[in-house]
């Protein structure tokens, strides 16, 4: 460095922009305990229905399937481990070694592949193979099953190296998909939007399940005991979240610049 000091060193002046969340962390209020408790018990409650919906649901497996495909969703997954576990489990065992899946729709057969492989079950992606024409390509009629197209993209997005035939179906379903999108009706233009910028695979349960709630609470076969507990749960979280925001900002020195309380928040 040359012979001026540090002192001498001009720096420009930085000026943060106010933050976006002001002071609603420092002054915000949880619920107090009357109300909290009876919330937790409410959800308790809840999950033990959804909890006999979900057991309820066994004898027809692609109910169960969308029932569990809802749950995870909603970023509910958490609560029934040990439920969805055991339901994938006997898919599994009746599918792939008892039961011919052959008169399955591709949204059936794609829901199925997609919530085994997340669940960590070596499944073969030759399943996808009768839904080929004579010329090894997928066929065109698939292209007007909307639900089917999406689950096919949704479970394409689980491949792994090597599986040539998965590297098709992504690249047959985006492409139909974002011409058919514009054409479809709400709720499914949502989800194929939602899909196309952030597949499952890429997305997180949690940062997903507020607009999920939105969709799901529409669909006209949704759970009423699902949803209350989607949304009640998802609010308890929030307060918890903000809770302690609240308590680490109260940590900060005052001394500091606005610029640090904003990366406190942001990296909480």
């Amino acid at each position: 460095m040359s012979s001026h000091s540090l002192a001498d060193v001009k720096r420009p002046a930085v000026r943060f922009l106010p933050s976006i969340w002001g002071d609603r962390f420092i002054n915000y209020t949880p619920d107090d305990e009357i109300t909290l408790a009876y919330n937790q018990k409410k959800v308790e409650d809840l999950i033990e229905e959804v909890r006999r919906e979900l057991m309820a649901a066994d004898g027809e497996p692609l109910q169960q399937l969308n029932f569990i495909d809802s749950v995870q969703r909603l970023g509910l997954a958490y609560n029934f481990e040990k439920e969805i576990e055991e339901a994938l489990g006997h898919v599994y065992d009746k599918y792939y070694h008892h039961i011919d899946d052959k008169n399955d729709d591709l949204y059936h057969v794609s829901l199925r592949f997609r919530l085994l492989r997340q669940q960590g079950y070596n499944i073969s992606c030759d399943t996808f193979k009768r839904f080929k024409d004579e010329n090894g390509s997928f066929k065109e009629c698939l292209i007007i099953d909307v639900e089917g197209m999406l689950g096919l993209y949704e479970a394409a997005n689980l491949r792994v190296e090597g599986e040539d035939i998965l590297d098709e179906a992504l690249a047959f379903t985006t492409t139909h998909l974002k011409s058919l999108v514009e054409h479809l009706a709400y709720p499914l233009a949502v989800k194929v939007s939602k899909a196309i910028y952030r597949p499952i695979r890429k997305s997180l349960e949690r940062l997903e399940a507020r607009s999920n709630i939105s969709i799901y609470q529409d669909e006209a076969s949704h759970s009423k005991a699902l949803l209350k507990l989607a949304k009640l749960d998802f609010n308890l979280l929030q307060s918890l979240y903000k809770s302690e925001l609240s308590y680490i900002t109260r940590l900060v020195p005052q001394s500091c610049t606005q610029f640090h309380l904003d990366r406190v928040h942001r990296c909480s």
